[in-house]
């Protein structure tokens, strides 16, 4: 399987505008977004961590795309995303780095609410965001989405990290595609290092805004008859999973995240088989 996610070609982009994000975690360090709209598409771009003293480090754009990947693989609705080489310029500092683009996915007449605001608006008395969810007729969204956030250990799924679209003309309400997978696998390892003894298994603490701070847990969540999905990862996967990427994350990190990702799945199927 081939596609055009990753474009190696140094790009140009030292006209966009960066504005800071400060990660939800709590923790030191940004994430910088800018859009543009080019020949009536709008487009969002997304850095990997920066922050003013080392620059940008990390490497949460490529998880973005190995994610969207293993989405694809598993048949599962997501948002799609390009990996770009580009030249960008922060603070008058000029880098060159890699960092991913998508296509905005709003529709005409479309609005869009975090689902954390939108739940604060429309729940009932005692309901919790899981069961609120499921009355919306979202469960297998929810479902599907606690299995990818298992398999990369997605720390990230906060309340804002899900969006509602409303469109008043058509009358609908809908969950936008699943995005934003940058704070997953071994994102904090800067350092070959740091990959020295990771457990690929780990469950470390996540924000979860429909269920645990527990990935694990949250699997035990899924009824059964949700449990099983259409598509499946094979060791083959793995080319796929990579292709285009040795420039852009070195041959231990692919190594380790695939070691992370394979281990995963195979728990993944023990627990859907048992």
């Amino acid at each position: 399987m081939k596609d055009r996610k990753v474009n190696t070609q140094l790009n140009d982009l030292r006209y966009l505008d960066w504005t800071k994000t400060r990660r939800s975690s709590g923790t030191a360090g940004s994430f910088l977004k800018a859009s543009e709209t080019r020949k009536g598409v709008h487009w969002y771009y997304k850095l990997s961590d920066y922050d003013a003293w080392h620059g940008i480090v990390g490497h949460e754009c490529i998880n973005e795309i190995i994610a969207d990947r293993l989405l694809t693989l598993l048949k599962i609705p997501h948002l799609s995303y390009q990996l770009l080489h580009a030249k960008v310029i922060i603070d008058e500092q000029e880098y060159i780095t890699w960092l991913c683009r998508s296509e905005n996915f709003k529709k005409a007449g479309d609005s869009k609410i975090a689902l954390d605001a939108y739940y604060q608006m429309e729940k009932v008395q005692g309901e919790n965001p899981l069961e609120f969810c499921i009355r919306q007729g979202w469960a297998e969204y929810i479902y599907q989405m606690l299995i990818i956030d298992f398999l990369i250990l997605n720390r990230d799924r906060h309340g804002a990290n899900m969006e509602v679209l409303r469109n008043r003309s058509q009358k609908t309400v809908r969950l936008a595609p699943l995005f934003d997978h940058g704070l997953s696998l071994y994102f904090s390892a800067h350092e070959e290092k740091q990959l020295a003894g990771a457990d690929p298994l780990s469950d470390n603490r996540i924000q979860c805004f429909v269920g645990s701070h527990s990935a694990a847990d949250n699997l035990r969540l899924i009824p059964e008859e949700y449990r099983r999905i259409s598509g499946c990862l094979t060791k083959e996967s793995r080319v796929y999973l990579f292709d285009g990427l040795e420039g852009a994350l070195p041959g231990p990190w692919r190594d380790a995240i695939w070691e992370m990702i394979w281990k995963r799945w195979e728990y993944y199927e023990d627990f859907r088989n048992s």
